[in-house]
């Protein structure tokens, strides 16, 4: 079975993730596969919830910040919020990326939502990335704009649709080539026949490379 990982074709140096529907935990299971081949940092360029199952560096210098990845494959750096919340490291993501040979940027917020659409100074892709993968939850088609994206009447406004349109593969496509932040997109949340239909009908749409499949599962397919 081919891993996500090589789906996405992610390569050493800093990657951005962006979107909705499951950008974190695309983010873990990123590195889980990819601490086989090299060191893994996890960050944000916004704010993250704080893992309780890795590692988190909170410092910037380069002592402290090579013991904890001689310590562990895979941590996650960042400054302490005060409320549960990593916000960005304090220090570059080039830096970083000296450091490990994976650097892996949650660049986004969606507040658990599977559609996203961006306003001004959204998202914040680090200048270093080299790709940013957009994510989507395919628990999103079918349901009503206002009820499945976060910023709706931003997004209904770009997909040139009326906020209680329920989103189609057309719809999403809209809304993801007016936007072009992107390099690739993956699918989240694919467990059922209808939710590959849309994705296919998705690809159909789009110009950039497209995989899908399910986080919960670890099942995955390029489209």
């Amino acid at each position: 079975m081919i891993g996500i990982s090589a789906l996405l074709e992610i390569q050493t140096g800093v990657t951005a993730i962006i979107g909705g529907g499951g950008k974190t935990t695309l983010m873990f299971a990123l590195a889980e596969e990819l601490k086989d081949f090299g060191q893994v940092i996890l960050c944000t360029s916004t704010k993250i919830w704080r893992p309780e199952s890795l590692p988190v560096l909170t410092g910037k210098d380069d002592e402290t910040l090579s013991a904890g990845l001689h310590a562990s494959s895979v941590v996650c750096v960042g400054l302490d919020c005060g409320d549960g919340k990593l916000a960005a490291p304090d220090c570059s993501f080039s830096h970083l990326a000296t450091l490990a040979e994976y650097v892996l940027v949650e660049a986004d917020g969606a507040k658990g939502l599977p559609m996203k659409a961006h306003a001004p100074g959204e998202p914040v892709i680090p200048d270093e990335a080299y790709q940013t993968v957009l994510v989507m939850g395919a628990g999103g088609f079918g349901q009503r704009i206002c009820d499945a994206a976060h910023r709706p009447a931003l997004y209904a406004k770009i997909a040139g649709a009326g906020i209680d349109e329920r989103i189609s593969p057309d719809i999403a496509a809209r809304v993801a080539q007016a936007e072009n932040l992107h390099d690739r997109i993956f699918v989240n949340q694919v467990e059922s026949d209808a939710a590959l239909s849309a994705v296919k009908a998705l690809k159909a749409l789009l110009g950039c490379p497209v995989a899908a499949g399910s986080l919960h599962k670890k099942e995955y397919a390029a489209m």
